[in-house]
């Protein structure tokens, strides 16, 4: 599949965490392609003008999964990725937050879902990092099973720490 042109775009997404330190996790798949199968992924998308990344994680919480009282945290990770989705080809520069939320909510609610994302997401699952770290399932970030163990246990890194993985997903 050729892809005619290039979207480049800024991008927040957010690790928003439960008090026993599981992570909301979005399954979804892209409706223009099924051979991609299925995957689960953190919420997020595009930096609106005039938001910042902070701004965007909180928009993109209430959005995609319906969470708008989280208290949206520090960017702790950084990632440059290119993918293509729904036959667009897209390059981001991603800024991932943390953020807590006061309670498990494991009813999904999203509140505003873009007609490509209302076909791509199909729910979402608190998972604890351990379950990440030795699921056979896909994950974006593609490093998030590496990568999340110790902000799940409270471990804040002084600067966001670089995730980018090498290709495309």
């Amino acid at each position: 599949m050729t892809v005619p042109w290039t979207i480049r775009r800024r991008a927040a997404r957010v690790v928003l965490l439960e008090p026993t330190g599981a992570a909301l996790l979005l399954a979804a798949s892209d409706p223009a392609d099924a051979s991609k199968g299925t995957w689960w992924e953190l919420p997020g998308g595009g930096i609106e003008p005039g938001e910042d990344s902070a701004d965007a994680a909180r928009r993109e919480l209430r959005e995609e999964a319906g969470v708008a009282d989280a208290e949206v945290g520090p960017c702790v990770w950084e990632q440059e990725v290119a993918f293509t989705f729904a036959g667009y080809h897209f390059e981001q520069h991603e800024r991932i937050h943390v953020a807590w939320c006061a309670q498990r909510t494991d009813s999904w609610r999203p509140q505003g879902l873009e007609a490509l994302e209302a076909q791509a997401f199909t729910g979402q699952r608190w998972w604890h990092h351990h379950d990440v770290a030795a699921a056979a399932e896909r994950f974006l970030p593609v490093l998030l099973p590496q990568h999340l163990g110790p902000l799940a246990e409270g471990v804040l890194p002084d600067r966001p720490i670089d995730i980018s993985h090498p290709g495309h997903w």
